[in-house]
């Protein structure tokens, strides 16, 4: 199914979405495993843990972030899918961030993993039917269907390497 098939657009995690082209969504996840594997580990490893102001994430905090955040749009595809009425919570990404760890990690495993967990993400939403799609549920005090979750996962991982490129990438002087 296609962005343009989220209806209605739900605000908050519309600013996900809209950075994702019009396309069908196994089609964008596939894409993004493409770029995932043809990034510049040694550009990312050259930044290392630099960050570009106080207090923000280091890219290998970005990336676990990511990863976290899908993981989490998942399960709420999941459970939506399924038909599964629980309104969900949001999450406290600093949190999970703090307790993640991610700085003692290899680069690689990290990017490793992001590609691994959109693989499965991949099946996941292979697997439901348009019905399922169109599932919705409420998250964060906000409806949201089960289309538009694979939208956010795809969006969300865009916005944090478009603050890569614009923020992150200066602090080479490239």
């Amino acid at each position: 199914m296609k962005k343009s098939e989220i209806d209605p657009m739900p605000d908050f995690f519309d600013r996900y979405i809209d950075l994702v082209e019009e396309q069908d969504l196994v089609t964008a996840m596939n894409s993004s495993v493409q770029n995932l594997k043809m990034l510049d580990i040694s550009f990312y490893k050259e930044i290392g843990d630099k960050v570009y102001a106080p207090g923000k994430w280091t890219i290998k905090q970005i990336i676990q972030h990511i990863i976290d955040n899908e993981r989490i749009q998942s399960y709420r595809a999941l459970r939506f899918s399924r038909k599964d009425e629980t309104v969900l919570p949001g999450y406290d990404e600093a949190l999970l961030a703090s307790n993640a760890d991610a700085t003692n990690r290899p680069l690689k495993d990290l990017i490793d993993e992001l590609i691994i967990v959109r693989q499965s993400s991949i099946l996941l939403f292979k697997s439901f039917s348009k019905e399922m799609y169109l599932s919705k549920g409420i998250c964060f005090n906000r409806e949201i269907s089960v289309l538009g979750l694979g939208f956010v996962i795809i969006g969300h991982e865009i916005h944090h390497f478009n603050v890569i490129k614009e923020r992150y990438c200066s602090l080479l002087n490239k």
